[in-house]
């Protein structure tokens, strides 16, 4: 069988047109998943069934045909499995129990492996059910983005409670993050084991850090996971996706050994470009042009497409699709991309 387009890239080699795949793919924007969703009960009922998580996940693609699926599921089932409470409060999003620096050194004592055994499963189903010429990527929560929920018990603007962590308990929060990369490198692992062609590594909440904390508590623990995951899987190739991280991309990829860089809409087309002399990229559209649609669209897609189309590129948007997106626009967009 030939080589999938999207693996292509992840190798380095320029495409024309771009594979396509959208974060949050699989959501509220599409009738089908609201239908499903309404079936399953809780958000996180719905991770942790394989026959629903592997329906949402091929929605998209039996919709558009999407060059990659990624798996059904959420950055806090680490958490989840580390028995810290997390549930899902609607219109309030993810809270947990907040942890405690004297709460760190018996974290692993609570750990679950077998809590995350559905997602797994879910994986063994779509490689099975998705069409031969479609990526699987798995995914995992940073590091970092996990351990700020894991301190404030839920998401705050500027990730405080995290920061003021770190700076108060540096040795407790940096043991904290290496529990977690290992962790999520070990679910990484078993991802690619059942079945993922690649994997993405979200840090949704890398851009409140400076660049001497970036290093620290970012790249060096994503750095963690992508050593542990090649020292198992060799080949294994990694997507590595640090929102709002700015100037500190520029040595993100050295830093991480990552095989393509994430990119959100804020990056520069001219910085994307640099940052494409190395290796693949991928991004960026703004998630709000989607929502505008028409002109607007098409005039950032075509600056997008553009500006990288030159290089190794995976087309996506610059973070994930909201529930407002009209699933009529997002057929335009697949087909601006492709040319069609």
């Amino acid at each position: 069988m030939a080589k999938r387009a999207l693996m292509r890239v992840l190798d380095g080699e320029t495409i024309t047109p771009p594979p396509l795949w959208l974060m949050r793919q699989a959501g509220r924007y599409l009738p089908e998943y609201r239908a499903v969703r309404e079936k399953a009960g809780g958000f996180l009922d719905l991770c942790y069934n394989p026959d629903f998580a592997t329906e949402v996940t091929l929605q998209p693609i039996r919709r558009y045909g999407f060059d990659a699926a990624i798996l059904f599921s959420d950055i806090l089932v680490i958490p989840d499995a580390l028995k810290r409470g997390v549930r899902f409060e609607k219109g309030e999003g993810p809270r947990m129990e907040p942890i405690g620096e004297d709460a760190v050194d018996g974290l692993l004592k609570a750990y679950e492996a077998a809590r995350l055994d559905p997602v797994i499963e879910t994986v063994r189903r779509l490689k099975r059910e998705l069409p031969a010429e479609t990526t699987l990527l798995g995914f995992c929560g940073a590091p970092w983005t996990v351990a700020t929920y894991m301190i404030a018990g839920r998401g705050t603007p500027d990730q405080a409670p995290a920061r003021l962590f770190a700076y108060r308990h540096r040795a407790d929060f940096l043991k904290l993050l290496d529990i977690l990369a290992d962790l999520s490198a070990d679910y990484l692992i078993r991802q690619l084991e059942a079945g993922a062609d690649a994997v993405q590594i979200f840090d949704s909440w890398a851009g409140v850090l400076g660049e001497g904390d970036f290093a620290d508590f970012a790249a060096g623990p994503v750095r963690r996971i992508v050593d542990k995951v090649r020292a198992a899987r060799p080949d294994a190739k990694i997507i590595a996706f640090a929102k709002g991280a700015g100037a500190n991309l520029a040595t993100y990829r050295q830093a991480t050994d990552a095989n393509a860089i994430g990119l959100d809409w804020s990056v520069p087309l001219s910085f994307a470009r640099e940052l494409q002399k190395e290796g693949a990229v991928q991004g960026n559209l703004d998630p709000l042009a989607v929502i505008a649609g028409g002109d607007a669209m098409r005039i950032k897609i075509d600056q997008i497409l553009e500006a990288l189309s030159g290089g190794p590129f995976i087309f996506n948007l610059g973070h994930g699709i909201t529930p407002e997106a009209d699933p009529e626009t997002v057929a335009a967009l697949v087909n601006q991309v492709r040319g069609l």
